[in-house]
């Protein structure tokens, strides 16, 4: 039998933080809306995270909208287990209006309403929020189909502990945050590992007696809106700094793996005969990252000395330039040495399920700040509005302004109505 579609406002897609916040503020406006979610709230984070992942941001800044962060470990970085429980209190503190175990499979412009088809009947919306999540799919670069058979491949979605792996050395491809936590936990597991470094944004974790993304935050350069950077769209491709989230707070940088015996080399540049052939730029691509990283301390350490700060903060602090050593290999041979390959090369939003002509020929999501046409937004992607929009803290601002373009677009909708109504 036929289920007629119901009818709402707004149908959110989502329920991880982004999404949950935005279902906050539009019951804030009065908007009659639904929040879905293929599995439970914080699905990813149940589901698609390595079992010792913790966020990069302390704490004290996992905050949302009408909720900060209560816990007895402000300094602390929670593991995903627990922002998963994080972001399910939340759903229920904020009573959203919450549809689990709701898997979309269409969203379609329908005139001036939207049909979003899920596997438990249509609804049909005027405006439709996207916040699935910037992580839904691992990017894979094309020499990943060149890999020869009986080399294990994984992704940050698919692995878990070391010793879920084979024997022998890994090649992990791709040195941001998420290449050097594994290449580190890996490599102190007992198994040889060889991290593929490209392009890559250097960090130290504190900085003059604080964590470095509270120097960042309080100096403004989070909040930096991308209108205001020269190219927006590399902004946006900018990989995760290098950081990890430890008791220790310890640095992890390349110098950091060196010294725990992981071997660094190149960025991949391509597999033949069975052999994989790495960049020699490893040397220029290091002195660039330490050069960008001795230039955002120098504009917190100015930043600082304007406030007055430096009588109570530590003394401004440089960090040893990145050793590459002396000859860096070129070539490593493909399963006699190496058994499995781990792919951290980024992510892209899944969005194969929007049926609508705004993707660029790259497949990317085409937006203006988060406006993807009227009545359709977009929350959660890297630099979205701000430096900080991926973060979990920075959904509330930006889920402030998206959702007064929603309800903007809601009442556009609604004048000719009401014109027709006084008629």
């Amino acid at each position: 039998m036929h289920t007629p579609s119901r009818r709402i406002d707004v149908v959110v897609i989502g329920a991880g933080h982004s999404g949950l916040a935005m279902s906050r503020v539009l019951g804030r406006h009065g908007v009659d809306h639904v929040v879905l979610e293929r599995g439970e709230a914080a699905h990813s984070w149940r589901t698609q995270r390595w079992d010792s992942l913790r966020l990069l941001t302390p704490n004290w800044m996992t905050r949302l909208p009408g909720c900060d962060y209560e816990g007895d470990d402000p300094h602390g970085y929670m593991s995903a287990a627990e922002v998963a429980g994080f972001i399910a209190a939340y759903a229920r503190r904020v009573a959203a209006p919450l549809h689990t175990h709701t898997t979309v499979t269409a969203v379609q412009p329908e005139g001036e309403l939207y049909r979003v088809t899920t596997d438990r009947g249509d609804w049909l919306c005027r405006a439709v929020v996207l916040a699935s999540g910037a992580f839904g799919r691992p990017v894979l670069p094309r020499v990943a189909s060149l890999l020869p058979p009986g080399i294990a491949q994984l992704t940050a979605h698919t692995y878990r502990r070391p010793d879920r792996l084979d024997d022998g050395r890994v090649l992990i491809v791709g040195a941001s945050a998420t290449g050097v936590q594994l290449a580190q936990e890996i490599q102190r597991s007992g198994r040889p590992v060889t991290l593929a470094a490209g392009e890559h944004v250097r960090l130290p974790r504190v900085y003059r007696g604080r964590d470095i993304q509270w120097w960042m935050l309080a100096a403004g350069v989070l909040d930096q809106r991308i209108e205001d950077v020269d190219d927006a769209e590399r902004a946006r491709r900018v990989p995760s700094p290098q950081l990890a989230g430890t008791p220790e707070r310890a640095t992890l940088d390349l110098n950091a793996l060196r010294a725990d015996g992981v071997e660094v080399v190149g960025r991949l540049a391509g597999i033949r005969d069975r052999q994989a052939q790495f960049s020699g730029s490893l040397r220029n691509v290091c002195a660039l990252a330490d050069l960008k990283m001795n230039r955002l301390l120098e504009t917190l350490d100015a930043w600082a000395l304007r406030l007055g700060l430096d009588a109570v903060a530590a003394p401004p602090e440089r960090f040893a330039p990145t050793d590459v050593g002396p000859r860096p290999r070129l070539g490593l041979a493909l399963g006699t040495e190496v058994r499995t390959v781990i792919w951290a090369t980024g992510f892209r939003p899944e969005l194969g399920w929007l049926q609508a002509p705004v993707f660029g020929a790259d497949g990317s999501l085409r937006h203006d700040r988060g406006v993807v046409r009227p009545g359709l937004v977009v929350l959660g992607l890297p630099y979205l509005r701000r430096r900080k929009s991926s973060f979990i803290h920075g959904a509330e601002d930006d889920v402030r302004e998206l959702a007064a373009h929603v309800v903007a677009h809601l009442e556009q909708l609604a004048r000719p109505r009401a014109a027709a109504v006084a008629a």
